[in-house]
């Protein structure tokens, strides 16, 4: 599965469970670890951890395992890294702390 079909997936998994103020970003210019970086938020730790589960799901469903997933245990902010495509999924206080929007969306 390419990376934009890879990325579609995940955007509509988070969809489903209304993961909110998602922002998908192309890296391939920044880094060579990933093509695409998806943030997005959980209104609770239960909420991050289903909204990973469920992208975890829809990845295998698919074809494409998931090569880790960190931070479930907290759900504070979960990480599944998708080789092509790293979704970070993460409660409003923990994303606002760490503003990775900052960090990748630099223009190139």
């Amino acid at each position: 599965m390419n990376s934009e079909h890879l990325q579609s997936l995940v955007l509509d998994k988070l969809s489903d469970l209304k993961a909110q103020a998602v922002l998908a970003l192309d890296v391939r210019k920044l880094t060579s670890i990933a093509d695409a970086m998806i943030i997005a938020t959980g209104t609770s730790n239960r909420h991050v951890k289903a909204l990973a589960d469920n992208v975890v799901e829809g990845a295998k469903e698919a074809g494409v395992p998931p090569i880790g997933v960190e931070g479930e245990k907290s759900g504070e902010w979960v990480l599944v890294d998708l080789g092509d495509v790293i979704v970070h999924i993460m409660q409003p206080e923990t994303r606002e702390f760490y503003q990775l929007e900052k960090l990748w969306d630099v223009p190139a």
